[in-house]
């Protein structure tokens, strides 16, 4: 008897349909074909054991399985549950084949008989939507994260005995219903780290508004213990909200990765990703023989926090280069090429020299100007191109710490910058793909933030006294246009270059010397 089953593989961030062809005729052979790997070639033998273990017995016939189409690799073990009950439909153990047609299945088998969660629902209950099946079979671990697919009827199960008596009808089950945008809503605005826990600082703080408010990567420069670290985790408590397609886009990227809790179906907070500077570039940067997303693609529609930048790989650090601008990763292999999306906020932090007290007014510090500068040649040009401000950060006396004031909430910030992603969004409306100042290409710098008359002159100051780099003319341009926007001012002024110069310390060919 021929049955087909319906499964699903993922590749990237999207699910290809699989279909599973068991046939089953007189003999005693199992044959898998259809490009399976080991890991789906060993299904066998958790079928065998899952069936002896729940009541079931594995038929001494002869069976074949095809999985179509045949030309893309099957990875993985999410088609052990769509393979053991095709091999139970061949035998006449599934009574309404014609159910079974309309629905999809994934899942691994335990020894057992239970099942185990796989990766990639989210992506794999929206082509089941697209491609109107009836609903999907998940294991119940995976079902909050399929469940949010709406106008689709989304199964959990925790075993194969309850998939068995669902197609037999001979037990009644309900799908798993998530409220996607009540959800989304209620979560949205929770946060563990606020801006009102930071004393002082306030230089800084207005530094990293700006950086939220255009969407510009920023480094912090400072001694240990004056507070990096912990003012660049509290950066998503201040960025725009996630509107609800973004968190979308978001859950399904760590849904392929594998990364999504239990209890948790959408991601309603921005990510914050902060790898250890021992990471490796595919780690980074996503790969693997089936590739999967990096650091980088995790940070989606977040930051990306490299802590200590110096002390990262530097090749590694240079793979960030294209990411940065393109805002999207390119993963090519023998057999596919895969893209996944990055668009993040990068934020860096680092000490000024290597012992980490230069500029400090506390400590002395015992490097010489050709250590600093080696420490600083650790990251590269290219790449500090691409970084918009350079905040350097002094520690805090024993006064400052001592005061029982109360500082501004990321609340508080959160609603300006906010505003003035609202004006930037009117103003790139008509330009596809440009949504925050930080994009902003030669064409709209000379549109929307060229200098007039008494600006000029003082850019024209700044890069003679300070000796600024060729390439901090347009970062100057870029943090002005974003200030002003706070300000919710329709031309650029005096004081917004003024301040955009102040963020410019690390381009100053004096620093450090």
């Amino acid at each position: 008897m021929l049955v087909k089953v319906s499964g699903a593989a993922v590749q990237g961030l999207e699910a290809i349909p699989i279909t599973i062809e068991v046939n089953a005729s007189k003999g005693f052979r199992f044959t898998l074909v259809g490009l399976p790997d080991n890991a789906v070639k060993e299904s066998h033998e958790r079928i065998v054991a899952a069936f002896e273990n729940c009541g079931q017995k594995f038929p001494a016939a002869r069976i074949t399985v095809n999985m179509a189409p045949a030309d893309i690799k099957k990875e993985g073990t999410g088609y052990d549950l769509p393979l053991a009950i095709g091999i139970l439909a061949s035998q006449n153990k599934i009574s309404n084949i014609a159910k079974l047609e309309k629905y999809m299945l994934v899942g691994e088998l335990s020894l057992d008989g239970s099942l185990q969660p796989i990766r990639g629902a989210l992506p794999i209950a929206i082509k089941a939507r697209e491609l109107e099946y009836d609903g999907l079979i998940v294991p119940e671990q995976n079902v909050r994260e399929a469940a949010v697919v709406n106008k689709l009827k989304v199964y959990g199960m925790q075993n194969i005995k309850e998939v068995i008596d669902f197609f037999n009808e001979t037990q009644t089950f309900n799908p798993y219903f998530v409220d996607t945008r009540n959800e989304f809503y209620q979560q949205q605005l929770k946060t563990d780290c606020d801006f009102a826990d930071v004393k002082g600082q306030a230089h800084a703080k207005r530094a990293l508004e700006v950086a939220a408010a255009g969407g510009h990567n920023v480094i912090l420069i400072g001694p240990p213990g004056s507070g990096k670290s912990m003012m660049a985790r509290r950066i998503p408590s201040i960025l725009p909200p996630l509107t609800l397609s973004e968190s979308l886009e978001t859950t399904q990227i760590h849904s392929v990765a594998g990364k999504l809790d239990r209890e948790t179906s959408l991601i309603t907070q921005r990510p914050f990703r902060s790898p250890h500077h021992s990471i490796s570039r595919a780690a980074l940067t996503g790969g693997g023989s089936n590739p999967m997303p990096g650091e980088i693609s995790l940070a989606h529609n977040g930051v990306l926090f490299c802590d200590e930048l110096p002390e990262f790989n530097r090749q590694t650090l240079e793979m960030l280069r294209q990411p940065l601008e393109d805002r999207k990763i390119n993963l090519s292999r023998s057999r596919n090429s895969i893209t996944y999306p990055c668009s993040f906020m990068f934020v860096a932090s680092m000490n000024p020299c290597p012992c980490g007290y230069y500029n400090d007014p506390t400590h002395d510090c015992i490097c010489t100007p050709g250590q600093i500068q080696r420490y600083l040649g650790k990251i590269s040009g290219p790449l500090m191109d691409r970084i918009d401000l350079q905040v350097e950060i002094a520690p805090l006396s024993f006064d400052e710490l001592s005061q029982n004031r109360k500082e501004e909430s990321s609340s508080e910030i959160r609603k300006r910058v906010v505003r003035a992603r609202e004006i930037q969004a009117k103003r790139f409306s008509t330009y596809p793909g440009i949504h925050c100042n930080a994009q902003m290409n030669s064409k709209l710098l000379h549109l929307y933030a060229e200098p007039q008359g008494a600006c000029i002159e003082l850019l024209r100051t700044a890069m003679n006294k300070f000796q600024l780099s060729a390439r901090a003319y347009d970062r100057i341009l870029r943090v002005a246009r974003t200030i002003a926007d706070l300000d919710e001012s329709d031309s650029i002024c005096t004081e917004h270059i003024a301040e955009a110069i102040g963020y410019r310390n690390l381009d100053r060919n004096s620093w450090g010397q």
